[in-house]
This record gives C-alpha cells, structure tokens and sequence, in this order.
C-alpha cells in the first residue's frame, strides 16, 4: 500500500432534489436513503478503506456537518474533517484540499470523489482507482473516471475523449484515453448523438491528481484562488488551521473545479469505467436503482399498502398506515415535518419549489 495514495471525500452538498428525506440539517449522505442500514457516506468510506486506511481518508464537508460526520465515521480521525466555513463550490474545496495534503506530504497523490455515490461493481471500481494512481503516479495527468453511458441520460455530464485508449509507457496507461473537451449536461437530442457517437462518458466527478501538480494547475489557471488560501500556509496542519480557513475561506471565488481546472488544463486523462454507477441525485434515479414490485413501483418504509400505484416510489418512516390507490407516475415523500406528492416527469422543478418555499 502506497503511503503517498489519499482519499478524499466531498460532503458538503445539501442534496435538495431529494427533499424532504434530505434537509438543511440532515443532507443526504449522511441518510440510509436505500434503506441497507448504512449511510451513503459510511458505505463511501467503506469502499475505500480497500485502498488506504482511515488515517488517509479526508473528509471535506460544510463546518455545520461536523459533528454529523464523525458520528458516521468515527475512525477518522478529527484532524482529517476539513470544515468550509461557507458554500464556494468544488474549486476552493478542492484547492484547500491539495494544499492541506502537500504541506503535510509533498508527493502526495489523491481521490476526489463525492460522498453520495452508489457503486455496485466495487471491485471493478478499486481496479480502476489503482490503476489510475499508477497512471498519475508516474506522468502529469488528471485523471477521471468516464462512466459508459447506458442511455442518453440529460442529468450528467460529458466528456468527450480522443478513446484511442493505446497504451504508451507502461500498463497503467492501458486503458487510459485523453480527454478533449467537458460538456455540459446536454438535450436528450445531443445526449443521443453523443450516445450514438461513441467517443463520449458520462462524467462521475471522480478524480486522481497530484497534489503538487494540481497546485500548479490553480496557478496557471485559476490563481486567485491559491492567493486567498495561500496567505500564510505555515496555518496547515497546525492547530490554527480551521481559524485560519474559517477567515479566509469565504474570500475564494464561487467556482467548480471543473470551470476552474478540467476545462482548461491540457494534461486530463479519462480511464473508461463500468462500475454499476449512480449518482443518485434525485427520487428519479432512485426508483431506478432500487427493485420494483410488478407495477414498477418502489416502496420504502413499513405500513404502507398499494393498489393499482404504477411507476412510482413511495418512501414513509412514518409510524402511521399509508394507503395508496389509483396512482401513476408519482413521487411521495412523507417525512415528520413535510409530505411530498409530486409528479415524477417534473421532478427537476423539486429543487426550485423547495427554494421558493424556504424562502418565503
């Protein structure tokens, strides 16, 4: 086992397509949203404690999370929770977290993945991982995971790649093709092209870099992120680490490491990748993962009793008997302090509404 190789994990996302399982206070990594008894971040966590131990494994979460997290993984140690302080997106997160592990171990080498993932073929997954530590580890690349597309899917993103996939100094370059552009989720006409097309991969937002050789990434390409972090990096790894992050944190640009750095660095590498992927990013992409009844109907929770209720998920931990009939293509949530009923063909409105209502 490298002692060069880290992992971290990004959790500080409120996942609001999933309200009101998921809140404010209780985000959805940290719920048992497939109903196996474990939390999205723990089986995360233990995913990847094949490759590294606990004490390699960061988790990088909003500060208000803290305490949540460390009653999901106690074994990490308090040290490894890098609190935001505030929401700027994926690109000072993840420049927080190079610089936290270079200043710690120069050659260190890491994952970004998300904590709210679901991974079905985990070997496949760990085979992949390593081999794009070997890939890294010995050239100048970004590397990210490409998920094959298995439908022209409008939720994700793309990346479009050369897929010549030849192999140039070694095996752990087998496999890896380059990438040239990142695309934006597409219309279902452009999802199809790109399906049909073949040169293009779901993006997963897995990744593996250099901590140095991403730090120059920030540099050349997104440098006033580095200059509000870097103001006195003797602050890493010290116990006034977090007061230090809490001031000037919120001073980095909004930005997503994918604006900030893929889309403008030349060195990006994509390794292909059937894991048994989902994002699970909204109650759509749950019903589609989790088993049906004969109607395709997903239930989850106790007392709950169906008739003629088609192509729908019904989630209730509730207490109380919930009896459904004559529904079709619906989503309902009933949660203690909210109940959810609402069309599954308009469930990308869910976020918004839920912003207007919280607001008002």
């Amino acid at each position: 086992m490298n002692n060069n190789y880290y992992i971290t994990i990004m959790a500080g996302g409120v996942g609001s397509r999933f309200w009101p399982a998921s809140t404010e206070r209780t985000p959805k990594q940290f719920l048992d949203i497939l109903g196996v008894g474990k939390s999205l971040i723990r089986m995360t966590f233990e995913r990847f404690l094949n490759i590294v131990p606990a004490e390699r494994i960061l988790i990088v979460t909003n500060k208000i999370y803290k305490e949540l997290t460390m009653q999901h993984l106690p074994e990490i140690p308090e040290a490894n929770i890098l609190c935001e302080p505030s929401r700027n997106n994926t690109g000072p997160c993840v420049a927080y977290t190079a610089l936290k592990l270079f200043t710690q171990n120069e050659e260190a080498i890491f994952v970004t993945a998300p904590s709210d993932h679901v991974i079905l073929k985990e070997t496949a997954f760990l085979n992949k991982i390593n081999q794009a530590f070997d890939f890294v580890s010995n050239n100048d690349a970004i590397v990210t995971l490409g998920i094959q597309p298995t439908r022209p899917d409008t939720g994700y993103g793309y990346i479009e790649t050369e897929c010549t996939c030849e192999g140039e100094s070694d095996d752990s370059s087998v496999g890896v093709c380059s990438v040239n552009a990142f695309k934006e989720k597409p219309d279902l006409d452009t999802a199809k092209e790109y399906l049909e097309d073949g040169n293009y991969l779901w993006n997963a937002g897995i990744f593996v870099w250099k901590a140095k050789d991403l730090l120059n990434s920030f540099q050349s390409n997104a440098p006033d992120i580095l200059k509000v972090l870097k103001q006195d990096i003797s602050k890493f790894n010290s116990d006034e680490e977090q007061k230090y992050i809490d001031t000037v944190y919120p001073d980095t640009p909004s930005i997503s490491v994918d604006y900030a750095i893929l889309e403008k660095a030349k060195n990006v590498f994509t390794i292909p990748a059937d894991i048994g992927w989902s994002d699970l990013g909204t109650w759509n992409s749950l019903h589609a993962y989790l088993d049906k009844d004969e109607n395709e109907t997903v239930t989850l929770g106790k007392n709950t009793f169906l008739w003629d209720t088609k192509n729908s998920i019904i989630r209730s931990d509730s207490s109380k008997i919930v009896v459904i009939k004559g529904l079709e293509d619906y989503i309902v949530v009933d949660e203690p302090d909210a109940l959810l009923i609402y069309p599954k063909s308009n469930e990308q409105e869910i976020k918004q509404v839920v912003k207007n209502i919280l607001n008002d």
